[in-house]
């Protein structure tokens, strides 16, 4: 089961007024990204709109960083949403190994456990790998070139073991997306790009 637009944007707007923050504009990024790809890919438009609105839906909780991708996922499969719950969880890995996330693990031994579980067994569909690729390119004001939101990440949290995984897997991700789009993907966004990575 989906939520509509509206209902997925109400509990948007519910879980930025729970933990205000950029975070929220950054959603609404990748939703339009997402959508507009997944459009142009022959995608569901309307399910890619609200598992880029929901990725990060997590942060309701508060400031933390592993955990609000337990937390999204939680949420939402309490509510019904199986489909997009998973997304909370696969949006961080596009390398599947969760050594690879930027930030600290402040999950339970439980929830790090479901995690590893999810991550080994998961077989990524393409709304996985499509907000995996939206979240790498949808920055609070914008979408930008994956280079700008890697080095801000990067320069947040640092580097692990695995990040130059993470990060291969990413343009792989765009590679594979540019084919099924039959043109650069950045080319849908070209001047949007341009005054937010270039400004």
């Amino acid at each position: 089961m989906l939520p509509t637009k509206d209902e997925a944007e109400q509990l948007l707007v519910w879980a930025h007024e729970c933990n205000p923050g950029i975070w929220a504009n950054h959603s609404r990024v990748v939703a339009r990204a997402a959508e507009t790809i997944a459009e142009k890919c022959g995608l569901d438009s309307h399910r890619a709109y609200v598992s880029g609105l929901l990725h990060d839906i997590g942060r309701y909780e508060g400031v933390t960083d592993l955990h609000h991708v337990y937390a999204g996922y939680e949420l939402l499969k309490n509510r019904g949403f199986d489909q997009i719950a998973e997304i909370s969880l696969s949006h961080s890995f596009p390398y599947q190994d969760i050594g690879e996330y930027f930030g600290k693990n402040d999950c339970s031994w439980e929830e790090t456990e479901i995690i590893v579980c999810f991550l080994q067994n998961k077989t990524y569909d393409e709304y996985d790998k499509l907000i995996q690729l939206c979240d790498s390119i949808g920055t609070a004001i914008g979408v930008s070139i994956i280079e700008v939101r890697i080095m801000d990440v990067i320069r947040r949290y640092g580097f692990t073991s695995l990040t130059i995984n993470k990060i291969e897997a990413l343009f792989g991700l765009k590679e594979h997306f540019d084919k099924c789009c039959g043109k650069d993907i950045y080319d849908l966004f070209y001047d949007e790009i341009r005054d937010v990575s270039f400004r």
